[in-house]
C-alpha cells in the first residue's frame, strides 16, 4: 500500500533522481530560470526551497551542508552572494512555476520554474499596479478646461 507516500518519483532511481535534481537547482541558482517539465518542476520545488532558505544564515556550517547537496563551488557563491541578498526578507516561496503549454512530441506538460525575486517584468508590474482608476471620477483636467472657455465669454 502506498499510505502518505507523496514523493514523485519521476520514473528514476534515488541516485538518478537525486543527481538529476541536483544539477536542476544548479542551472536554476546560475541562470535564475529553466525550462522544464510540470512533474520534474515540482519535484524540484521540493528539493531547491530547503536549499535555498539555507542561504539566509551565512555561515560555514550551512555552505558545507548546501556544497554536500549540489557539489558546484560556483553555485554556492552565487546563492549565498547575490540570492541572500534578495532573499533576506522573504519568508519562503522563492520559486515560481509558470505554464508554457504541452511539447510537440510527446505531449508532456511544460514549464518555467524561476526565482521569484529575479523576473524584472514581473516585478514591473507589481509597482505600476499600484494606483488603480476609478471609472465614475471625472478628470481633473477637463474640469478647468471647461471653465477657462466660460471666463473668457463673460
Amino acid at each position: 500500500m502506498r499510505h502518505n507516500k507523496k514523493f514523485n518519483h519521476l520514473g528514476r532511481k534515488k541516485a538518478h533522481r537525486d543527481a538529476m535534481l541536483s544539477n536542476m537547482t544548479i542551472s536554476l541558482i546560475m541562470h535564475k530560470r529553466i525550462n522544464t517539465t510540470v512533474a520534474k518542476a515540482k519535484a524540484l520545488r521540493i528539493f531547491a526551497e530547503p536549499i535555498i532558505n539555507r542561504a539566509k544564515k551565512d555561515d560555514m556550517a550551512n555552505r558545507r551542508l548546501v556544497f554536500s547537496y549540489l557539489q558546484n563551488k560556483e553555485a554556492v557563491k552565487e546563492l549565498f552572494g547575490v540570492i541572500a541578498d534578495k532573499i533576506a526578507d522573504r519568508p519562503g516561496g522563492y520559486t515560481r512555476i509558470l505554464k508554457t503549454g504541452n511539447r510537440l512530441g510527446d505531449n508532456a506538460e511544460t514549464c518555467f520554474i524561476e526565482l521569484v525575486d529575479f523576473n524584472e517584468a514581473m516585478l514591473k508590474e507589481k509597482t505600476e499596479k499600484k494606483a488603480p482608476k476609478t471609472r465614475r471620477s471625472r478628470s481633473k483636467k477637463a474640469a478647468p478646461a471647461a471653465e477657462a472657455p466660460a471666463e473668457t465669454a463673460e
